[in-house]
């Protein structure tokens, strides 16, 4: 395989690349398809943000959307996410209307031949920061998940009862402390960061967000596990039968927060969930962000040990501080050792028919991005600098 590089050609010696892939979030997304053509890209990433949470994906949208990422030169290559409706995992009463529309949209997008879906099974919330615009040395911004931070919404503006004991005394001082200086905007800003609304689904109120916390709470970890096996093994002849591979999102961050339990948080988590639930079709999205966010978590041996049911990546780095609180780091910086994760990904990929898909993951806000309104994260330059940076340190494990 040839790989040509600003018009350098380098003979790969048959080496299969991981396929590049950007996430787009449709026509109104800032970001153009022609400017994740200039970003090197060729896959993309997206999903129907228009169609509310547990209806079926009409067969005519998903075509329309394939002939606007196809019209433009580009591949759909990952859907990310068809969501998993809160009937399923909290496995409610409807729940088995929900998965008889979650099927026929697999169904549909299958007879659209695309395969390989992204989803997540975190109760409530999708991926939650403290705040979006962190200030970085350099200028540019970040995403940033502050356990202070989190601890003062809790504590102070959710009111949960049971909050304080799952902080430690020092950050409960010291969101005491905070929370006093701080102003009515300051606080309403808070909240509108944790509680912002997941693309099809809208804001989450104090209320609604009390109510479910209150529902997960009789579920237990071990309950939502369960209902996690009950969605996949529903779902299972449907994958089969149709080539669908499902690749589950680690928990963002990947421990419980403001009283709900995660399950797919760790090692211990992935594992369980790929041999409970033993077919093929079964499979992970390897997030190095997710993952990578929880201390006690060593990426690369992880991904050794599920790595043939990786079908999807999100590559991102955090830096943590003392206190577990992280901020979003360049791609190829902070704790996650990102040589060794692609170097796996890349040996895991020549073994493959088919490339693995891998999207840079957020990216700072940067030069001109500064002044432009932009989805949290998903600002052009950022994740083009992710994606070169990834680009080349691939380019140099397979020639080395």
């Amino acid at each position: 395989m040839a790989v040509s590089t600003l018009g350098v050609e380098y003979n790969m010696e048959n080496k299969r690349v991981l396929e590049q892939t950007w996430r787009w979030y449709g026509p109104n997304d800032p970001v153009s398809l022609q400017d994740v053509k200039q970003a090197g890209a060729t896959g993309i990433v997206s999903a129907l943000h228009h169609i509310p949470h547990g209806e079926v994906w009409p067969l005519e949208d998903i075509q329309e959307r394939k002939r606007i990422i196809e019209s433009a030169g580009l591949t759909w290559s990952v859907v990310e996410s068809v969501p998993v409706h809160e009937s399923i995992k909290t496995n409610a009463s409807d729940a088995p209307q929900y998965i008889d529309r979650y099927k026929q949209s697999l169904r549909n997008l299958a007879a659209c031949g695309i395969y390989t879906i992204c989803y997540n099974f975190m109760p409530v919330l999708d991926w939650t920061r403290t705040q979006l615009d962190l200030i970085m040395k350099d200028g540019s911004k970040a995403l940033y998940f502050d356990w202070i931070d989190l601890a003062i919404f809790d504590i102070y503006i959710l009111g949960r009862s049971d909050a304080p004991s799952d902080y430690s005394e020092e950050i409960q001082e010291r969101a005491k402390l905070k929370y006093e200086l701080m102003s009515d905007e300051e606080k309403t800003h808070l909240q509108f960061n944790i509680l912002m609304g997941i693309p099809g689904e809208g804001d989450i109120s104090l209320e609604s967000l009390q109510n479910s916390i209150n529902i997960y709470k009789e579920i237990g970890r071990d309950g939502l596990k369960q209902n996690l096996l009950r969605f996949l093994n529903a779902i299972a002849d449907t994958c089969e039968d149709n080539g669908i591979k499902m690749t589950i999102h680690p928990d963002d961050p990947p421990y419980p927060i403001l009283g709900l339990p995660r399950v797919v948080s760790n090692e211990e988590d992935l594992t369980f969930i790929i041999n409970e639930q033993p077919k093929a079709f079964n499979g992970i999205c390897f997030c190095t962000g997710s993952l990578g966010a929880g201390p006690k978590n060593n990426l690369p041996e992880i991904l050794d040990k599920v790595k043939h049911r990786v079908y999807f990546a999100h590559l991102r780095n955090v830096q943590r501080d003392e206190l577990g609180s992280f901020y979003e780091a360049d791609h190829l910086d902070g704790d996650v050792d990102m040589y060794a994760i692609v170097k796996g990904l890349s040996a895991e990929n020549q073994r493959r028919e088919i490339a693995i898909p891998f999207r840079p993951d957020h990216g700072h806000q940067m030069l001109d991005d500064l002044s432009k309104v932009t989805n949290p994260g998903y600002s052009a330059i950022g994740r083009l600098r992710g994606l070169a940076e990834l680009r080349g340190l691939e380019l140099g494990i397979l020639r080395s």
